[in-house]
């Protein structure tokens, strides 16, 4: 995706479940290549907002996620970015990495 870089893990075993195992993880990183420190601040918050609004209703439980952000989201249409997100989730389901 032009904003970002969606990463997907099963959770490891050795990690304690919470709850039913319904806990999804997100994690984030913004390399120095996006820009200053305010610049990669404003993508972080940026990703964490679209992650909040769109990850609890689409994210497979049992899988960890991370959001690689580019120098693209922080110009980026917050829209787009949510379209974005969700069409990375539709796609790593369709090659079965976050099927349950």
């Amino acid at each position: 995706m032009p904003g970002f870089v969606l990463q997907v893990a099963p959770v490891p075993a050795d990690v304690p479940s919470e709850g039913q195992g319904t806990t999804v993880r997100v994690g984030f990183t913004v390399s120095r290549k996006v820009g200053n420190a305010v610049t990669r601040n404003r993508a972080r918050r940026r990703l964490r907002e679209v992650a909040r609004l769109v990850i609890p209703e689409n994210a497979q439980p049992g899988l960890d996620y991370v959001l690689v952000a580019r120098q693209a989201a922080v110009g980026r249409d917050f829209a787009a970015l949510q379209r974005e997100l969700l069409e990375a989730l539709k796609r790593l389901r369709a090659f079965g990495l976050a099927t349950r």
